[in-house]
């Protein structure tokens, strides 16, 4: 009797399969995907935060002695006129202060910065002609997630002041910066060594001298030229004139004119003193109260702190931040420049030096990436473990070989499509798992289903595996692109969210596709192999009578037991069908009443958080040190605390947050910032958005007591944003805007949940203007310039020329500067006395003298505001956070709009009753009160 004629295939999964079941090339095809998926994983770098690529461009341009007003009529307008006519650029945020101008261009996300900054460079030399009289060249800098720096070492000591640390900081900074994939490196605080040279205006003036004087005669001594070389016995000698000042004592007998015949030296009129610049900042660091110095006996402490025992009281630090290269692995980076560090220890950095790593984010990559990569195998075992349960441990056995060949693939368009291997990227995984196995058990089940079929008997496992295919082939094949259609969608998000989800859809539609693939190919030659020796007892026992229809298991039985009845009986088959909608109008029903919160994206659990504190303009440095250490000492007694640094002037070191946040310009007298560094997460059971909204209430406590602005700054768990509320407001002249911003603020505080409320309008610092009186001043042949270089000298000192020192890695300056008991008050400044400068030649006593106070009067008015601008229209943003009852944005947004819409735009320079609201887009005009909530990612 002739076998039965094998089944011709039929459709694409039924060739695919009689192809790939009995070929050769499947096994290989197999070992190949595993290993090009462990290629992958060992290539794919790693890091934090996924790649987004939205170009940031700064352009500052400088205005010396303008207004506010006038930097944005003259520079900041014209400019942003022409940046705006650059294809790509989706927003313009400008700011106009006295002297200078600051436009961010920020470029669609996903356009090439390269491309970019050509156009934008091109737009601004186009137009270099349209630059007034006494405004900069535009200074360009361009800014990327790559300048985050991906490691901070913050070195401490009890021991050694500022500027040791800083002299040992700048020689550290030169061994790690020959690391191939090191980047930028910044030092942040410490004291540079300058030759201060403090002159008495009593003993100046004695001796008929200014400070113009004392200026040219330090540059004309510190100065060697290149002579030429005279022949002399067959040989010829280079021939130099003059000498560099080298110390103090050099300094000092620099000749500064003649007096009564007698030479004048600088050490008779100056103090000399070889040290530390005048602190412009502070950088200090301290830790966590529990921590102490049991830190030290931990088992991780090395890891943490290289160095001597840790203190509990704050120490004198230096900060160095290291940023990466792109596409540089963030874990390698990080271990080439610890093991640097490593190396120096005891050759560069003395025992009594500590260094605190206070940012380490290749250790937080691979952290995560290990986690995540941990979770991924659980997955994988636990869907095996599931199939184990229901259908075999052969059928799991073959599935279980499915999800490492579509992984491995998946893990390859990865890296192929450039991604790296981040919290997003192993969440997509990880979110796939969970689908990719549907494809392969539908194919496994019905081979198990026909080779269990009494008609399968006689025919080979090759025909049944090409049959079984054939039939679930096309609904496979359907339901894979629906799964795909579902999720591809969110590829497609603009906005910074765009970029940041992307890694989700991209890789759930290719695992899908492997998947399909793997299930047609894969799936039934492992089938065969794993199942064959299986089959013919599981067909011999079926009854002939079954035809198409498999044995009754537990669980046939209760498919059976509750789907008949709903057949056969429309009553219970109506009744299902309203207790599905019965439960889905429940479920739709708990985010109105509050049951379920809509958020985004969950919080994340990092190890660090910022406080960013801003006094009011006018407040002294020490002043702001003094209310930053008092919060320091507020935050540290909390168990979680690890360490923290206090940056007092000076911005900290930056993250992806404070990248579009800006908060690397950051300076001034009255700014501070805290970074606040956690236990790792398996060492605290506290999250550390907990531990932000518990110390939040009694540090904004503390900085109300001295009129501060605190902002407790997390990083967000999505991309970064202004903040996580931001009310921009529109009007029709400046007083109206700042009036409706008024009443914003005040919302904001009254809402319930509303915190950090902050907002962008300055304090009117005290300003002295020196007027000067021209008619006077020409009188006496002394320019105006020359008043104002010599106040500005008195004031803030002047950079004369530089001291060489060819060891030290930094500039020693040589500063001219009054003693600061001199320089305290305004009118200290009076006393200072000019020369005519229409005679160039330096000669004591040949030009009289003329005191300030003949040529200057004293104004005092209160101080300009920035003036802040978006997409060319004037603009106020009042700012703040949500936490502890309002957990996510959308609710606090909801509470303050009731109390928005009762405005009355017609107080506020309008001509309608009410305020315009604006949310998914911006105003037409700036005619009416308007109120655009900036939407956020969090």
């Amino acid at each position: 009797m002739s076998e039965p004629a094998s089944p011709s295939p039929c459709g694409l999964a039924a060739r695919l399969a009689a192809f790939f079941t009995d070929s050769q090339l499947t096994p290989l095809a197999v070992i190949a995907s595993l290993l090009l998926g462990l290629f992958a994983v060992l290539m794919l770098p790693r890091e934090e935060e996924p790649q987004i690529k939205v170009p940031l461009i700064d352009v500052l341009v400088a205005m010396p002695g303008a207004t506010a007003h006038e930097v944005e009529n003259r520079v900041t307008r014209p400019m942003e006129k022409l940046l705006w006519e650059i294809p790509g650029v989706e927003y313009l945020y400008s700011t106009s202060s006295p002297g200078n101008s600051l436009v961010i261009v920020r470029f669609k996300v996903g356009a090439d910065l390269e491309q970019s900054l050509v156009r934008l460079n091109q737009k601004l030399q186009a137009n270099y002609n349209r630059i007034p009289p006494g405004v900069s060249a535009p200074l360009i800098k361009p800014r990327t997630i790559d300048d985050v720096p991906v490691l901070t070492l913050t070195l401490h000591s009890a021991t050694h002041d500022h500027l040791t640390l800083r002299r040992l900081a700048a020689q550290l900074d030169d061994a790690i910066k020959a690391l191939p994939d090191v980047a930028e490196t910044t030092l942040i605080g410490g004291t540079r060594r300058q030759l201060r040279v403090q002159v008495d205006p009593a003993r100046l003036a004695s001796r008929q001298l200014t400070l113009d004087d004392v200026a040219h005669a330090i540059r004309a001594a510190n100065a060697r030229t290149q002579s030429g070389a005279l022949p002399s016995a067959n040989r010829e000698i280079l021939i130099e004139t003059g000498d560099f000042l080298r110390d103090a004592a050099d300094a000092g007998s620099v000749v500064l004119g003649l007096f009564q015949n007698s030479p004048i030296y600088l050490r008779d009129v100056a103090a000399i003193a070889d040290g530390p610049s005048e602190p412009i900042d502070y950088v200090l660091h301290g830790v966590g109260v529990s921590v102490g110095l049991s830190l030290v006996d931990a088992p991780k402490a090395t890891a943490r702190t290289q160095g001597p025992a840790l203190q509990t009281e704050e120490e004198a630090a230096v900060t160095l931040s290291i940023a990466k290269r792109p596409g540089a692995n963030a874990v390698t980076v990080v271990h080439d420049v610890m093991q640097t560090v490593a190396t120096l220890r005891g050759v560069l950095l003395p025992a009594d030096v500590s260094i605190a790593v206070s940012r380490d984010y290749g250790a937080t990559a691979s952290e995560k990436s290990n986690k995540l990569l941990l979770h991924m195998g659980l997955a994988v075992f636990g869907v095996a473990l599931l199939i184990l349960l229901f259908l075999g441990w052969r059928e799991s056995l073959v599935v279980l070989l499915a999800i490492p060949v579509t992984l491995g693939l998946t893990l390859l368009v990865f890296y192929l499509y450039g991604y790296t291997l981040n919290r997003i990227t192993l969440f997509a995984l990880i979110f796939s798992i969970g689908i990719l196995v549907d494809d392969a058990i539908v194919v496994v089940e019905n081979i198990v289903r026909h080779l269990r079929l009494p008609s399968s008997r006689g025919q080979s496992l090759h025909d049944i595996a090409v049959v079984a295919v054939s039939e679930v082939g096309n609904p496979t094949v359907l339901a894979t692109w629906a799964v795909i259609a579902a999720v591809l969608p969110m590829a497609f998000v603009g906005g910074l969210m765009g970029p940041y989800m992307r890694p989700i859809p991209v890789g759930a539609s290719a695992a899908m596709l492997f998947s399909l693939v793997v299930a047609f190919t894969v799936t039934p030659w492992a089938a065969l192999r794993v199942l064959g020796r299986h089959a013919g007892r599981l067909s011999a026992a079926h009854d002939a009578d079954l035809h198409d229809r498999a044995p009754d298991t537990f669980f046939t039985r209760i498919y059976h037991y509750v789907m008949e009845p709903m057949i056969a009986h429309p009553r219970w088959r109506w009744s299902f069908l309203g207790g599905v909608a019965g439960l889905l109008l429940a479920a739709l029903s708990l985010v109105p009443l509050g049951a379920v919160k809509i958020k985004m994206l969950p919080f994340d659990n990092k190890s660090e958080f910022q406080l960013i504190l801003n006094l009011p303009e006018g407040a002294s440095l020490e002043e702001t040190a003094r209310v930053a250490r008092e919060l320091a000492a507020s935050v540290r007694t909390e168990p979680e605390v690890r360490d923290y640094q206090i940056y007092v002037g000076v911005a900290s070191p930056f993250n992806f947050n404070g990248l579009v946040r800006h908060y690397f310009l950051r300076r001034g007298a009255n700014v501070a910032d805290i970074q606040v560094n956690l236990l790792p997460a398996d060492e605290r059971s506290a999250q550390s958005h907990d531990i932000a909204v518990r110390v939040r209430p009694r540090l904004t406590a503390i900085a109300a007591k001295y009129g501060a602005a605190l902002a407790v700054a997390e990083v967000p768990p999505g991309p970064p944003v202004l903040q996580t509320l931001v009310a921009e407001i529109y009007g029709p002249g400046e007083d109206s805007r700042l009036a409706l911003a008024t009443q914003v603020k005040k919302i904001f505080e009254r809402t319930a949940g509303v915190v950090d409320i902050d907002w962008y309008v300055e304090e009117q610092q005290p300003t002295v203007r020196l007027r000067i009186d021209r008619t006077k001043a020409a009188l006496h042949g002394i320019s105006e310039d020359t008043i104002a270089r010599t106040i500005r000298t008195a004031v803030s000192g002047a950079r004369v020329d530089l001291l060489h020192q060819p060891a030290d890695r930094e500039d020693v300056d040589i500063v001219l500067e009054l003693p600061r008991p001199m320089r305290s008050r305004a009118e200290d400044l009076l006393a200072l006395q000019v020369r005519s400068d229409h005679d160039d030649i330096v000669r004591a006593g040949e030009r009289p003298l003329v005191p300030l106070s003949e040529l200057v009067s004293l104004e005092r008015l209160p101080g300009e505001r920035n003036l802040y601008r978006k997409n060319l229209r004037p603009v106020i943003y009042v700012t703040g956070d949500v936490a502890g009852a309002v957990a996510s944005p959308a609710y606090a947004i909801f509470a303050m709009n009731r109390e928005l819409t009762q405005l009355d735009g017609r107080a506020f320079g309008g001509t309608q009753p009410r305020v315009a609201l604006y949310n998914a887009t911006q105003p037409d005009n700036e005619l009416e009160p308007t109120i655009k909530w900036t939407a956020n990612g969090t």
